[in-house]
């Protein structure tokens, strides 16, 4: 009997756990922009900023807005977050404390992205304000809302040494087909800058991305895809002494952030910990409390609000629509409605009709 009862108690205990296990589950969210400070990380998701402590849990939202709050940063004294919003149309640089509270506008151009903050307390962000040609340039905003603007054409993130003297800085602004493994004219690289003299190339050994450089001890940490995949790597401030930290396959590292010698960055729509003194990189298991409204189910009402592109057959008996990432194939008269990817992992789009009216061409995103 007494047997009985422990494997009674053992399988309420495994229930009650799975089950846990499974609202767990339910409360996760695509994390984006992550930045840390001390134990705190603050990072995107559902559009709003959320904190979280580095071990992980339920997060903390700070910002409510209907529009994007994203590339949130960190002061370096922890207590103020610099990000990227469009509360009044346009997106603009706002502050709020690292507690959460009222967002201060501090930007009035349009299209400013914030970078990160200078040793002194300025916050770095990249615009084209400032530019006669489609070029980003790097400037600084202080307290009182005084923007300087860093010599440097091309140049879209970066990153200073402690002394503040030294900009460690991405030459060029993201590559616009977004095709991996890119490594043509446009290909962002990494350029050493101290003001006084003209900038220093520091990966031209390698023709595809480096970008996102972080100062650390006398190094330089950045994303590269030079191993296949967008991984972290670390040299020398003259660019010698490469070293390969983190390496993952297939799913590219994308926003990295480092603070006292910890490097946060997105992985998927996760958020990951990398310790630079011990090696050790984590996942930071994080559950929103939020409602999840855009997973709600929604009647569609006029389904050609959602059409991306309209094609015809050759003869013009068909025509052909991309919706919602899906491509659907619908007569002009009478005839058979077909969902030609159902079932089909991907997103499709700009689906067009071949010249035999047999077959159809389209894009397809993983």
């Amino acid at each position: 009997m007494r047997q009985l009862s422990s494997r009674l108690v053992s399988v309420v205990i495994v229930i009650v756990a799975l089950a846990a296990f499974a609202t767990a589950q339910q409360n996760r969210g695509y994390y984006r922009f992550p930045a840390l400070s001390g134990d705190t990380i603050v990072f995107t998701s559902e559009g709003d900023l959320w904190a979280v402590g580095i071990q992980g849990g339920v997060a903390r939202r700070l910002t409510t807005h209907l529009g994007d709050e994203t590339r949130p940063a960190f002061s370096p004294d922890g207590k103020t977050i610099a990000f990227s919003a469009s509360y009044e149309g346009p997106t603009e640089v706002y502050t709020i404390p690292a507690t959460g509270g009222l967002p201060v506008r501090r930007t009035f151009d349009g299209g400013n992205a914030v970078v990160g903050w200078t040793p002194d307390g300025k916050i770095l962000f990249a615009t084209n304000r400032y530019s006669t040609l489609p070029d980003v340039k790097l400037a600084t905003i202080d307290r009182d809302n005084k923007i300087e603007i860093v010599p440097l054409s091309q140049a879209a993130q970066g990153t200073y040494d402690s002394s503040g003297r030294t900009l460690f800085f991405t030459r060029q602004s993201s590559q616009g087909s977004f095709t991996k493994r890119y490594q043509g004219g446009t290909a962002e690289n990494l350029w050493r800058f101290d003001g006084s003299r003209e900038a220093v190339p520091l990966t031209s050994d390698f023709a595809g991305t480096s970008k996102n450089p972080m100062w650390w001890s006398g190094r330089i940490y950045f994303l590269s895809d030079r191993g296949g995949t967008m991984n972290i790597w670390s040299m020398d401030q003259n660019g010698k002494d490469l070293k390969q930290h983190t390496r993952h396959q297939g799913w590219d590292i994308q926003s990295p952030s480092l603070a006292d010698g910890r490097i946060v960055y997105q992985l998927g729509a996760d958020v990951r910990l990398y310790d630079i003194a011990s090696g050790a990189d984590k996942i930071v298991s994080i559950e929103l409390a939020s409602d999840f409204d855009h997973l709600r189910e929604r009647w569609v009402k006029n389904p050609l609000d959602y059409t991306t592109s309209i094609s015809l057959s050759p003869n013009g008996d068909r025509v052909v629509l991309t919706s919602r990432g899906r491509v659907f194939v619908a007569p002009v008269k009478q005839g058979r409605f077909v969902d030609i990817v159902a079932h089909k992992p991907g997103r499709y789009r700009e689906a067009r009709m071949m010249p035999d009216g047999k077959a159809c061409a389209f894009d397809r995103k993983r």
